[in-house]
């Protein structure tokens, strides 16, 4: 095999409250704010490094539509919305384990305990 690599990258698009809990993870992490977070995304689409991109649905609720005219055309990245940590502490959450829990269960199908 001959040429570049091919080898995508992943990035996860976040607020800076939540970036060190992805980066303990492992996570190449990118930080900006509610404001710059479109602009943020639509830089690292441009960029072409990335086959993957969480993106915190508290900066952006809808990613693919909010960067539609940056993506036409292309297949990757594939952006991926993932839910915001804020959302299961905000004022209007009754049950902040009730939420994560739904959560877990939506993404794989059943219940964890511990």
């Amino acid at each position: 095999m001959t040429g570049a690599s091919t080898t995508q990258r992943v990035a996860v698009l976040t607020d800076a409250e939540t970036a060190t809990g992805y980066r303990l993870a492992g996570a190449e992490v990118v930080e900006t704010t509610p404001a710059a977070a479109v602009a943020a995304l639509e830089g690292l689409i441009v960029e072409g490094r990335y086959g993957l991109i969480a993106v915190d649905t508290g900066l952006i609720p809808d990613p693919a539509t909010a960067t539609a005219r940056v993506m036409r055309g292309r297949d990757l990245p594939i952006l991926l919305p993932i839910p915001s940590l804020r959302d299961a502490f905000a004022t209007d959450t009754v049950d902040a384990k009730a939420y994560m829990g739904k959560l877990v269960r939506d993404t794989i199908g059943f219940d964890i305990k511990l």
